[in-house]
């Protein structure tokens, strides 16, 4: 279905372990200074971490919502402990904020409840989504890994639900019950002393040959280059998509959103923003690889011409 509003944008929940403090204040400035429609909060990757967040978030939540973002509440990528999993049920059965599922099980004990979709469940078709629809799910965020064939078929031929895609942020791309990034320093999971946050946007992997491979960021792991979709906006909001998701990675994301804002507004050109960009964000070369059908780590030039052939 064509969009005929301007889209908004998303900013997905904070994927690193950054200090309490660190986190509630991005919060803050994301509450009066950034163009986000929505954000989206709460511990995703490791349960661990929710103790550094936990004394905030309540002030984290009523400075958002009184700068007039909706706040959504996101639940685990991947239960593994019964502690986890009271956790999930007690957000679920005790919040009155839209919760984003982001695993199987948070799906089961949302059903029949008006909830989102996270972009770590596999939405890969439009039945999939008419299912999750029927169910109470009334946002998607698709899976970053989608070409631009499969997101324009899944929003012509799927639910009357709002389309997000992930358009700027490391792409998430595994989760595992082990960490790897305490096992790299001589760690376990278990006493793992959150060595993760002494990498707050994650711990470069490279190849032996000494090639950027990965990034790790504690059970997860996520790409060493960062999708970013600037320049596939229009061709992306003119087949359905509603929403744009911009994952936070430890740079100025109000600057990243002003960025996305302009492009989506007609204000500024995606090659002077995506030149912009790699300044504000130089940790990590850019990538829309994904999109366009190819090795997800490429860049690819001339982006509208390259949707636009896909799309006839």
């Amino acid at each position: 279905m064509p969009n005929t509003h301007s889209p908004s944008l998303t900013m997905g929940p904070v994927y690193y372990l950054w200090d309490g403090p660190k986190w509630r204040d991005f919060h803050f400035r994301v509450a009066d200074e950034a163009a986000f429609d929505r954000v989206v909060i709460g511990e995703t990757v490791c349960s661990k971490r929710q103790h550094f967040i936990e004394p905030h978030l309540a002030e984290v939540v009523e400075r958002l919502e009184a700068a007039g973002k909706t706040v959504i509440l996101s639940t685990m990528a991947l239960v593994t402990l019964e502690r986890e999993s009271r956790q999930i049920r007690d957000l679920i059965e005790g919040s009155d904020h839209l919760i984003e599922a982001n695993d199987l099980s948070a799906l089961g004990l949302l059903n029949g409840k008006p909830h989102a979709v996270g972009p770590l469940v596999n939405v890969y078709n439009a039945p999939t989504a008419r299912l999750l629809h029927s169910r109470g799910a009334g946002r998607i965020c698709l899976p970053p890994e989608l070409p631009f064939a499969s997101v324009r078929r899944i929003a012509a031929d799927g639910p009357d639900v709002a389309f997000e895609v992930f358009a700027f942020g490391r792409i998430p791309l595994a989760i595992s019950a082990r960490c790897a990034h305490a096992r790299s320093k001589g760690k376990i999971k278990d006493n793992c002393l959150f060595v993760c946050g002494e990498e707050p946007d994650g711990l470069p992997v490279r190849t032996l040959d000494g090639q950027s491979f990965l990034v790790l960021n504690g059970v997860q792991t996520v790409s060493h280059t960062c999708q970013t979709l600037l320049g596939e906006l229009a061709d992306l909001t003119a087949c359905g998509i509603t929403s744009f998701r911009l994952s936070p990675q430890d740079c100025d994301m109000v600057a990243i959103a002003a960025l996305y804002r302009s492009v989506l507004d007609g204000a500024l050109a995606p090659d002077e923003a995506i030149e912009r960009l790699r300044h504000i964000y130089p940790a990590a070369p850019l990538s829309n690889g994904f999109h366009h059908a190819k090795v997800g780590a490429a860049w690819v030039t001339r982006a509208r011409d390259t949707a636009n052939s896909a799309a006839l």
